[in-house]
């Protein structure tokens, strides 16, 4: 197993870790109900599993012209991805997107998920 082996293996290794990451951020963000948790999960999606994606490739493929042109664009992920997301967030909350309380979400309950355990639906 020559040298060339081993930074392909540890190159795939990142890369699976980056689609572990984005797979279990983009089932989160289903579970999510609020626009800012959704927000801030699509930003860690894209930071953790695009950058380990990056390095993973650069990784593989070494040094080279394109792990240069890789890490550029790790640059930019990494200053332009969270203000991004930032303004994304800034922007809904001074147009009024209100932040979803818990007693909100109490509220909007389906009337078959609060019922308790004695009482009953009436049609």
């Amino acid at each position: 197993m020559g040298i060339e082996n081993v930074w392909q293996f540890i190159g795939n290794i990142i890369i699976g870790f980056g689609v572990f990451c984005m797979f279990f951020g983009a089932v989160s963000l289903f579970a999510l109900k609020d626009f800012y948790p959704r927000i801030l999960v699509a930003s860690k999606i894209d930071t953790v599993g695009l950058l380990s994606f990056i390095i993973g490739f650069a990784f593989r493929h070494g040094v080279s012209f394109f792990t240069g042109k890789l890490f550029i664009l790790m640059i930019i992920m990494l200053v332009l991805n969270p203000f991004v997301a930032h303004i994304l967030a800034s922007s809904a909350y001074k147009s009024g997107y209100e932040v979803l309380d818990v007693e909100d979400e109490e509220e909007n309950l389906g009337e078959d998920e609060s019922l308790g355990e004695n009482e009953e639906a009436t049609p």
